[in-house]
């Protein structure tokens, strides 16, 4: 039998008997319920339904809006880049601020109780590293904002993490000594402009970084601010504002990192 192979619109289409089936990749998504203790806790998963095996994962970690569109979005966007990605639940189910007044009540009380942020970040890691596609030797951190601080703090606790990234992330600890039980490989991609977390923030992380003996990567993007990926904010006078070009180099330099960290 004579089989003929073509590409048609980004799929594979293989020609048999006069049959032509396309093998397309399907991401896959799941809202899924977790606790951690009391708490009713609601993440989403992506995944890319083609591949077969077991793959790096990678635990994300959403701004102070909560499990949103956004993060939704890099999710799926991970999981087309072949990883097995779940956007953790800080909040619990149903919580999603919609206003800059109430993200900041709510994100308040996870910074000004870490003991209970790092609780529900190791409990949406738990998820990611209990789920059969992954490959618990090649796990990945990510944070947006203020989902930063979990995924660092996870680092900080010791997680077997291979690697963290942190856009626009909010890079202070209480406890700058505990660097030293990082494991992962540390990447921060950070606006050169970003008047809320500013270059006396970076300098503190990156001494942090230097004490703890950290493999660690700091990247200035020149006239960003805050928030550079996330087209919702265009609030310059606040400090937040989208900026594509810092938007599509930092998704560039975290790629790149994750093939030097997990893909290979």
């Amino acid at each position: 039998m004579q089989t003929l192979r073509m590409v048609w619109g980004g799929c594979l289409v293989v020609l048999a008997a006069a049959a032509a089936v396309p093998a397309c990749a399907a991401i896959k998504t799941q809202a899924i319920e977790y606790k951690q203790g009391d708490a009713t806790l609601e993440g989403y998963l992506a995944y890319d339904d083609a591949k077969t095996g077991k793959r790096p994962g990678i635990v994300v970690y959403a701004d102070w809006t909560g499990v949103n569109d956004n993060v939704k979005l890099r999710t799926r966007m991970l999981a087309r880049l072949g990883y097995v990605a779940f956007a953790a639940d800080i909040y619990g189910k149903g919580v999603h601020p919609k206003s800059g007044p109430e993200a900041g009540a709510e994100s308040g009380k996870y910074a000004k109780d870490r003991p209970l942020l790092l609780a529900r970040a190791k409990a949406g890691f738990d998820v990611l590293r209990d789920n059969p596609m992954v490959d618990t030797a090649k796990l990945v951190a990510i944070g947006y904002c203020f989902g930063s601080a979990p995924a660092l703090d996870l680092a900080r606790s010791g997680a077997d993490l291979r690697s963290v990234v942190a856009f626009h992330g909010f890079l202070n600890t209480p406890t700058p000594e505990n660097a030293k039980n990082i494991k992962a490989k540390v990447l921060a991609l950070h606006g050169a402009d970003d008047p809320l977390v500013n270059q006396q923030a970076v300098q503190a992380f990156e001494k942090e970084m230097k004490d703890g003996g950290v493999d660690y990567q700091v990247v200035l993007y020149g006239g960003a601010m805050h928030a550079f990926t996330d087209k919702r904010y265009n609030d310059p006078e606040h400090g937040v504002k989208y900026d594509e070009k810092a938007d599509k180099r930092s998704w560039v330099a975290m790629r790149d990192f994750l093939r030097e960290t997990v893909a290979r």
